[in-house]
């Protein structure tokens, strides 16, 4: 006959006593929360003054006419009616001001992109007798203030017969584009290690080849991010566009806002803010989906090797 013990069964552990308290850790905590709340009052002030002014054009964007001259300022709208936005799409003529825009936009950034990359691969991979003057030169180009050509490249448009088409902001758009972003490249590709190129041309590769295999590639987030700062400074313009503009139907989305004024001079506020309001959106998306990539960029620009 066997006889069968139970098991036995172990005391449950304990728990670990807590560490004791320094003398002043709990001194030591409320210093360094102090210490922040200066940058979370700096921090909070900056929102404010950043959102605050869009918040109120949003608002101001569903106000008429009465609301505005006899409320006061910070006062929310009675209704939130949408006869703003619709006076901005037919009166003010936003959507084809839209199109116009992104037919401006979108070929000079990519000819900005593209000759912008090929240059500062020609002057900071290739090696060639003269090219650190060319780059100094080329970075002259961003000396030279945008309303000093203006007035010659209006006549030279004209006298090609480019004044009533959107080529004239193209061209310039493009000009005016290529010294930033050409030493913007140059130094991205500053920051690639030779040996890539160097082992390519050993194995056979050519220079344009290289450039198209090699080069695009590793220049992707930081052709993205300059990409990006040159779509909000091509799309934000009104300068050049004002001037090049001779028709009311090639007018981009920053001139067609001009023309929310009646024949007096009187402005009308709520379309005006709607189709601002508008614009806004559309760049706010824009930044949103391309924030990472943007950031990617960046980090990547600051990298050697």
């Amino acid at each position: 006959m066997t006889i069968t013990r139970p098991p036995a069964t172990r005391p449950a552990p304990r728990p670990a006593p807590e560490p004791p308290r320094r003398p002043g850790q709990a001194a030591r905590t409320v210093r360094a929360t102090l210490r922040r709340v200066p940058v979370w009052i700096a921090v909070t002030l900056l929102l404010v003054v950043v959102l605050y002014p869009q918040l109120w054009m949003v608002l101001g964007s569903f106000k008429t006419p009465t609301e505005f001259f006899e409320n006061p300022t910070w006062a929310l709208p009675e209704t939130f009616n949408l006869d703003n936005y619709v006076t901005a799409f037919t009166r003010g003529d936003v959507a084809l001001n839209y199109r116009n825009s992104i037919l401006v936009t979108l070929p000079s950034v990519a000819l900005i992109i593209l000759l912008g990359v090929a240059a500062g691969y020609v002057l900071e991979v290739m090696i060639w007798r003269g090219r650190r003057q060319v780059l100094l030169f080329v970075l002259a180009g961003i000396m030279v203030p945008g309303q000093m050509i203006l007035v010659p490249l209006f006549s030279v448009y004209f006298q090609l017969g480019l004044t009533d088409t959107l080529w004239p902001l193209i061209l310039t758009y493009t000009a005016m584009g290529l010294p930033l972003t050409t030493f913007l490249m140059a130094a991205y590709f500053r920051s690639v290690p030779r040996e890539i190129f160097e082992a390519a041309a050993v194995d056979g590769s050519s220079a344009l080849r290289s450039f198209f295999v090699i080069g695009l590639p590793l220049m992707k987030n930081a052709m993205l991010t300059v990409g990006l700062v040159q779509f909000f400074a091509v799309f934000n313009d009104l300068l050049v566009a004002l001037t090049f503009t001779t028709r009311p139907e090639l007018a981009t989305i920053q001139v067609g806002l001009l023309s929310l004024s009646d024949e007096y001079g009187s402005t009308q506020y709520g379309p005006l803010f709607a189709a601002i309001s508008i614009n806004l959106l559309v760049l706010l998306v824009v930044f949103a989906f391309l924030n990472k990539k943007i950031m990617a960029g960046l980090a990547a620009g600051s990298l050697k090797g």
